[in-house]
């Protein structure tokens, strides 16, 4: 059995669980983590403070011992790798320990443009809301972490970043700040029923992004866009799900003529404004070096 308050982290190696982790600590509430047994990111997490737990959402009964105690749940589910046929039977296991989950969801959501029959966040969204469960939605933009991704290799190789729709326009936000909403969530009911828009605090295009990165690293880089079906199938060969690097491209495709919104749900919740793309890149500069 867990204390009174026990969170668990699933998705705790990726880019917003780490942080997750590290805030929960900080406040003193006692934290779990879920990782595949061989999660090559575990590193990622504290030393201490944090009780390492290993299952896979594949298969739903290897989360239990996790879940054994536990008050409160923060599940990101990676879509990329899993699809969502267990998701029915994982929600189960929650709803039987736990009381309270908060779902790191999708802005595509709330635009319109995800759907529940895309079997992707929306559709997560329509079980949980089916369950017992007290739940928040974070529906949030891309992270700004995706920078690394998206940028890092070409950037350090060539300083050409060759890829489609450089005019998409993003408010990406900072994977400390979805954290940190994700804590005030999950460790109180004053959100609970609510799906909070996250987003960053302007909009800047890729090509915009890739500047700035050159201005805090000393080098003159640029963008060359390239077809999206060129893209395609690049994305497909490194492992993308087809349908979901579709989805990107063409989401990204409708970014270059409506550009994402603005909130100012990171301030409401935490007391501050989310950070800038510059800010985060100027903390990672080395990883464009």
């Amino acid at each position: 059995m867990g204390a009174a308050n026990t969170t668990l982290v699933i998705g705790a190696t990726g880019n917003v669980g780490p942080n997750v982790v590290r805030q929960l600590i900080g406040e003193g509430v006692p934290t779990r983590a879920l990782l595949l047994a061989d999660d090559p990111r575990a590193g990622r997490l504290p030393d201490e403070g944090v009780e390492v737990f290993h299952g896979d959402l594949a298969d739903p009964d290897s989360l239990l011992p996790a879940l054994d105690g536990v008050e409160s749940v923060l599940l990101m589910w990676p879509f990329f790798t899993l699809n969502v046929d267990t998701a029915p039977a994982v929600l189960e296991r929650i709803e039987r320990q736990a009381r309270r989950v908060v779902f790191v969801s999708s802005i595509g959501v709330h635009i319109g443009y995800e759907h529940a029959d895309n079997n992707c966040h929306a559709y997560l969204e329509g079980l949980i809301e089916k369950t017992g469960l007290e739940w928040t939605f974070l529906q949030t933009t891309g992270f700004t972490a995706n920078a690394r991704l998206s940028y890092a290799q070409q950037i350090k190789a060539t300083g050409v970043v060759r890829s489609p729709y450089g005019a998409a326009a993003r408010s990406s936000i900072h994977e400390e700040d979805v954290a940190a909403v994700a804590v005030r969530a999950l460790t109180g009911g004053e959100l609970a029923g609510r799906r909070l828009v996250v987003t960053g605090p302007e909009v800047l295009t890729q090509i915009e992004q890739v500047k700035i990165i050159g201005e805090l690293i000393g080098r003159e880089l640029s963008w060359e866009d390239v077809p999206a079906e060129a893209a395609l199938k690049a994305m497909v060969s490194a492992g993308w799900p087809p349908a979901y690097a579709s989805g990107a491209l063409d989401y990204f495709a409708m970014l270059t003529q409506e550009p994402e919104l603005i909130t100012t749900t990171v301030e409401e919740v935490i007391g501050r404004p989310p950070r800038t793309f510059r800010e985060w890149a100027a903390e990672f500069a080395d990883d464009f070096r």
